[in-house]
């Protein structure tokens, strides 16, 4: 075996065990988290478990990120199709990128774009979500996710924006929140632009919805 293999063998591995071992333990750091630091960031978080996470907030963020999470396996090829047909007629179109993506890519990738980034998400996410219940995904997700310069997890944000604990966010302030994970650096949920309240009540509207999808978070 050439070196390249035997190093390409031990990062395989090392990920390998390091999923098994984020099913229970919580993530000490992510990938993100790290680039914060190293641009002179102070890091604000604090991990709550999803039970101390409002009900609004997990349903919330499903609405604006990945409105199929109870039903697929780690990618929504459907949204995949979608972003495809979007592109070839050159229209707008929302990311394809799952929770799993996001918690794959948080974790052990980079931020920037990239063809191979997203070859590397697709078959973390599958490993995640085989490993993982989807329970505990939401929960790393919304642990780990980005509200701003330096800012991680959903109760690190609502204490800052709103000062209350995230158990005890409404439903305006957690689609707000969940309006910003798409430009964390800028956006700002307790003063929105005219943008930002135009993706919330987009996001809001589509409650009632994903509330008949997303039992395997809400009803675990």
């Amino acid at each position: 075996m050439t070196r390249i293999g035997l190093v390409v063998l031990v990062l395989v591995g090392a990920v390998g065990v390091s999923l098994v071992l984020f099913r229970f333990v919580n993530p000490p750091i992510t990938s993100v988290m790290v680039v914060e630091k190293l641009r002179g960031e102070t890091l604000n978080r604090r991990w709550v478990p999803i039970e101390k996470i409002s009900p609004h907030m997990r349903l919330a963020v499903i609405a604006s990120e990945d409105g199929n999470f109870c039903a697929h396996q780690g990618v929504d090829w459907a949204a995949v199709r979608d972003v495809l047909e979007s592109a070839r007629n050159l229209q707008p179109a929302r990311g394809a990128s799952t929770i799993p993506m996001q918690v794959a890519k948080n974790i052990y990738l980079w931020e920037f774009r990239s063809y191979l980034r997203k070859a590397l998400e697709v078959p973390l996410a599958y490993a995640i979500v085989s490993i993982w219940p989807k329970e505990r995904v939401l929960e790393v997700y919304l642990n780990i996710a980005q509200f701003g310069p330096g800012l991680f997890g959903v109760e690190a944000a609502s204490r800052k924006y709103f000062r209350k604990p995230a158990i005890a966010l409404t439903q305006r302030e957690a689609v707000l929140l969940a309006a910003t994970l798409p430009k964390p650096k800028l956006r700002n949920p307790a003063r929105p632009n005219r943008r930002h309240r135009l993706v919330a009540n987009a996001v809001q509207k589509r409650l009632p919805y994903i509330a008949k999808r997303a039992d395997c978070v809400l009803n675990p």
